[in-house]
């Protein structure tokens, strides 16, 4: 079967239909231009997607955003979403259960920076010591634009700035697992600081916590997909990109797939490529201009998370809808945040949802055998509540859920030395770690690239060594 679409001006594909992928295709459609978006999977939403597990519709991964991510929300308004329906909006803020041996901090809604002042006076479960060494650090961090000359790992950072182990244990640890996804002895101090100073050093509404009510694949793509098709774009799900062919004439495409009827070619003025950066990589090793950046985009080193979610009788609640909790991974306490997804959506009561984040250790273990551990984690926090027994449990596990996010890490731009191919996904540059807004960030450059006609960082627009072609066994 072949396709035409390319033959229309202004005809692009993206492949890949992750949150990235998603935000390249509005913004394009948004411009003009006559979008095809591919995916092999049958959902949109790559790693930020809800999957059905046992007859119930449960998100791979449980996600926080922040009220700094402004690209995000305007986008999901344009898409026809209403964040003030789809999150509940908290204060920023990290509290333990009551008696656990925590801490409570919460950021009262007073104007910057005094919220975050009384909420250092305020907080509880920290010594005179732990609120000074917060104070000196955050001053210390804003004085140098929270960035270092030479970037190093956090747990030298937070040694450097003399935060006390009790802080270490209690906030920064669990944020920087939370943010980055890696372990403070492994992550990179300057993307760290790029999330806190969005979060801790930001004004009161930016820095916000905002829990999506919605699952993940009805807060984006699938609104994208609908934004796309009322203007004129095509989606198509479960449909395989094999090949990737460059002439004078443009980018032509072969697919495969149940949903196009077989094998499929279309030819396209622009490639917006949107799959994870080994599959990127795997497309692009053919082409001489890009062997070093397909070389660069197959080194990424990943981290797994996973979420546990049990569930208990409708009318559980939990104190508080998202409750930090003290990890201690040698004894088999692995969660370090539970969400009470009942506090969210009133489908889901009883419902609890345990996040383990780097979690190579949990990893180890059996999904039952985890989820025991999970349960007796959190009747020991929550000893009044009786949680040592669900009544059903499961674990989700992405074990390429991020890229490791190391000290100086070398990210590549959206844009490529092919003519009008681009690259999106949060693992390109930027100052977030792998989060949705960096994704949906890449995503919109991504498709800026192309719309201002600099899609190639070289300046002829032309290959130079011919055409090239590459067989890739999947791409989703």
């Amino acid at each position: 079967m072949s396709a035409t679409d390319g033959k229309a001006a202004g005809a692009v594909a993206v492949v890949g239909g992750g949150w990235a992928g998603c935000a390249a295709a509005v913004e394009l459609a948004r411009r003009g231009r006559h979008v095809t978006l591919f995916e092999a999977a049958r959902t949109l939403g790559g790693r930020a997607r809800a999957i059905e597990l046992d007859g119930r519709l449960l998100d791979n991964g449980q996600h926080i955003l922040l009220g700094a991510y402004k690209d995000t929300l305007t986008l999901l308004k344009r898409v026809g979403v209403d964040p003030a329906r789809a999150f509940l909006r908290l204060p920023l803020q990290m509290r333990y259960p009551a008696g656990s041996g925590g801490m409570d901090f919460v950021a009262p809604r007073l104007p910057a920076p005094w919220h975050m002042i009384v909420a250092l006076v305020r907080a509880g479960g920290l010594a005179r010591e732990d609120k000074l060494a917060l104070a000196r650090f955050s001053t210390a961090a804003r004085w140098m634009g929270w960035r270092l000359d030479q970037d190093v790992s956090v747990s030298v950072l937070l040694e450097r700035f003399g935060q006390t182990a009790r802080l270490n244990r209690l906030m920064w640890h669990p944020l920087c697992l939370a943010a980055l996804n890696t372990a403070p002895e492994r992550a990179s101090s300057n993307v760290f600081l790029a999330v806190l100073r969005d979060s801790l050093g930001a004004k009161r509404a930016a820095s916000d916590m905002l829990v999506p009510r919605l699952e993940l694949s009805a807060l984006f793509p699938q609104a994208a997909a609908r934004y796309l098709e009322a203007k004129g774009g095509t989606v198509h799900l479960g449909a395989k990109v094999d090949t990737l062919e460059h002439s004078a004439g443009g980018w032509q495409l072969q697919a495969s797939g149940q949903a196009l009827g077989g094998d499929w070619s279309g030819r396209f003025d622009a490639v917006v490529l949107a799959t994870p950066a080994a599959q990127s990589g795997a497309l692009l090793a053919s082409f001489p201009e890009t062997a070093g950046l397909a070389a660069q985009l197959g080194a990424f080193e990943y981290e797994p998370i996973a979420t546990c979610y049990l569930q208990y009788d409708r009318g559980l609640r939990l104190p508080l809808p998202v409750c930090a909790l003290l990890d201690d991974p040698e004894h088999e306490r692995f969660g370090q945040f539970v969400f009470d997804r009942g506090q969210l959506d009133t489908d889901q009561g009883g419902l609890l949802a345990v996040v383990i984040s780097a979690a190579g250790a949990a990893a180890e273990y059996r999904q039952d055998s985890l989820a025991r551990a999970v349960a007796a984690q959190l009747d020991a926090a929550f000893p009044a509540l009786g949680l040592g027994s669900p009544q059903w449990s499961r674990v989700i596990t992405e074990k390429r859920a991020t890229f490791a996010c190391t000290p100086e890490l070398a990210r590549p731009a959206n844009a490529t030395p092919l003519p009008n191919l681009v690259l999106a996904g949060d693992y390109t540059a930027g100052d977030y770690p792998a989060t949705l807004e960096s994704a949906v960030r890449s995503g919109q450059a991504a498709a800026s690239a192309i719309l201002r006609g600099r899609a190639s960082s070289r300046k002829n627009g032309s290959l130079s060594q011919g055409d090239g072609k590459h067989q890739a066994g999947s791409v989703q």
